[in-house]
């Protein structure tokens, strides 16, 4: 059980990252990752969403929506309490950290239509997987994304002191940036899906 929840965990984060493999929530990763303060900040909010979106759905989609042959409303459901979830989140972040929710600025009502949230949701229903499958999935996805956040932040924050060609300035040489980030993951690809064999 442990190493099927360590490779779930580990697969999440490196393997089918959500925003480097799967290539879901581009917009917060593009957008806020041009400083590593608010990239942090963002994916602590989206883990926290993701986490907890896990644990409320999971039940609603097993107990009611399953057992009363409703399926096919699981994306709307879905929907309406991850933008419940943002808006506890975005009322949290305003009344106790204001310089975070300042600089999230729109990034952070957009969690509620982030796709990789919804992903996660919708991927644990696919996979079958269990409740604390589930919960290990939507943390590794969330900690992946803050992975993919970090890293490019990072990058971004060096690019601002090269001397980039200026037909490549701006979003070419982010694009160029963000597409080299995501090929060095694939060489995790081998690693993960061996380690617990």
């Amino acid at each position: 059980m442990t190493k099927e929840l360590l490779t779930i965990l580990l697969t999440a984060i490196l393997t089918q990252n959500f925003v480097l493999a799967k290539f879901l929530g581009i917009c917060p990763f593009l957008g806020v990752s041009k400083k590593l303060n608010t990239a942090v900040g963002m994916s602590a909010a989206v883990i926290f969403v993701m986490a907890l979106a896990t644990a409320v759905t999971y039940p609603i989609n097993k107990f009611l929506l399953v057992k009363n042959d409703l399926e096919y409303l699981q994306t709307i459901v879905f929907i309406l309490v991850i933008a419940a979830l943002v808006q506890l989140v975005e009322i949290i972040l305003k009344k106790y950290i204001p310089a975070l929710y300042n600089a999230l600025g729109i990034y952070l009502p957009l969690i509620t239509t982030n796709c990789a949230v919804l992903g996660v949701v919708i991927l644990n229903v696919d996979e079958g997987y269990n409740f604390i499958q589930s919960m290990f999935n939507s943390l590794g996805a969330g900690l992946g994304f803050m992975l993919a956040m970090v890293m490019f932040a990072g990058v971004r924050e060096r690019l601002e002191s090269c001397d980039v060609p200026k037909f490549m300035q701006g979003l070419p040489i982010t694009l160029v940036a963000a597409s080299l980030v995501s090929v060095s993951f694939l060489g995790f690809t081998g690693i993960v899906e061996n380690i617990f064999a």
